[in-house]
Order: C-alpha cells, then structure tokens, then sequence
C-alpha cells in the first residue's frame, strides 16, 4: 500500500500538472502586477485639477457727494408771470429793472424757502409790503414780499429747505395777489431767481452767476389787473388821468390832456 501511494505522487503526471498551476500562478501574478502599475503611471499623467480660486467680490463704490447748492421753487408748480429783467409797468413813464420774479398764486397759498438759511429780517415796506429776507450759504440772499402774513419766524431763526416762510397775498404796491422773489449775491447784486429754481450744482463753479448778472436791453411791458391804489390815488390827485376796469379785467386808463 506504501509504495502504491508513493508511486501515485510521485506520478510524472502530477509532478506536470503541479509545474503548470505553478506557472499559471505566476503568470497571474505578473499580469496584476503590470496592470497595477500602468493604472499608476497612468494616474501620473494626469494633471492634477489646477485649484479653484474663491471669486473676489469688488467692493461697493462710495456714494457721489452730496451737491454743493440745491435750490427749491418757493411755490412749486406755479409759473413766473413777470420775469427778472427790465420792466415797465402801464403808470411808468419808462422801463426800470424788476429785481425779481412774479409768481401768480392765490392768496394764501404757502411760500417755501428754497434753500437752507438763516431769517435776516422780515417787516412792511411801503414798495414790498410784508417781506421776509433769508440768509444762505455763500453770502446768498432771498427775499419774498408782497406777503399776506408770515409764519411768524424770528430773526435768527433757522430754517430748513422746503419750509414754510410766508403766505401769499397782495400787500405794498402789488396789482394782485402774488409773490415778488429775489435772489441776491453777497455784494447785493440781483441775480436771475429763474436760472437757480428748482436746479441743483454739484459745484460752486456750476453756478450761472454771470448769466444771471445779465440785463437784457429789451423792455417787458407788464400786464396787470388792477392798479395799486396808491398809484391811482396819485394820478387823480394830480390830475394825471382816470383809471377804470373793463370787461375781461382788463384796464383802461384816460389821460388828461393839456392844451397849449
């Protein structure tokens, strides 16, 4: 029995199949091996992902400065009916320089202050009637006559653009209700309130100040609906002529005439 069993291990056949599933162990071996490193050198080729950069926020741009100068309307929504400029009013022999503008507007009606200021005085002028004069940056000066009341501000009183200074009315010499609205520079000049309502300049230089020292040569003749009573008390006295309303409110005057 021994040496059966020896003799069966010991077989040629088996010592064959033995060597081919050693080589084919082998041979395996190898192939995992060569595909172990081609997958490494492959990942060696690769280039590595170039690294992601975090997007970088710009930051928000300063807000512009403010303007240097911001002028309101005093009645905003209302039209100038007598323009800055050379005038001449129906009793006037010759034209004069209106120093302001006239703005229709019914009496009452609430008269703003069109830029930060400073009340400088307010009062009754036998020409302006009841006045308010404001103070502002640069030496600036507005005045707003012709009032009905004031809001009772004292002098010295500080004031808010927008805020109310005034009410319209007809008081002085004035042919109906409305409001007379200068502007002046610091030297006193009259300048065009028209070119600075409602308009805002970045800078000091962006003020129409030599545009609005301007006189014109042309003379406006103005149109009114009635006459102060001062003036028409004057020509009676003087026997200068008669003046009477007409259909429509217009005016008519008559004019003594002098023989020789």
């Amino acid at each position: 029995m021994a040496s059966r069993a020896l003799t069966a291990t010991s077989s040629p056949y088996s010592l064959v199949a033995f060597t081919a599933l050693g080589g084919a162990i082998v041979v395996w071996g190898m192939i995992n091996a060569v595909t172990a490193v081609g997958a490494m050198n492959d990942g060696l080729d690769k280039p590595a992902p170039a690294p992601t950069a975090a997007p970088v926020t710009q930051p928000a741009p300063p807000p512009p400065p403010p303007p240097a100068f911001v002028f309101d309307a005093p009645l905003p929504g209302r039209v100038i009916n007598s323009p800055f400029g050379l005038r001449q009013m129906p009793w006037e022999e010759n034209g004069r320089l209106h120093e302001g503008v006239d703005i229709a507007a019914p009496a009452g009606a609430p008269v703003h202050v069109v830029t930060d200021g400073v009340v400088m005085r307010s009062g009754v002028s036998g020409t302006y009637g009841r006045f308010v004069e404001v103070g502002h940056k640069d030496g600036f000066r507005t005045l707003y006559a012709h009032l009905g009341r004031d809001a009772g501000l004292k002098r010295g009183a500080y004031v808010k653009r927008g805020a109310t200074v005034a009410y319209v009315g007809s008081s002085g010499r004035s042919t109906g209700s409305h409001l007379h609205f200068e502007l002046r520079n610091k030297a006193g000049k009259p300048l065009n309130p028209a070119l600075f309502m409602g308009k805002t300049f970045a800078e000091k230089s962006d003020l129409p100040l030599t545009a609005a020292a301007r006189v014109g040569r042309k003379v406006h003749l103005a149109q009114v609906s009635r006459w102060p009573e001062g003036v028409k008390g004057k020509m009676a006295a003087n026997g200068e002529g008669v003046v009477t309303r007409v259909k429509g409110g217009r005016i008519r005057t008559r004019i003594n005439v002098v023989d020789g």
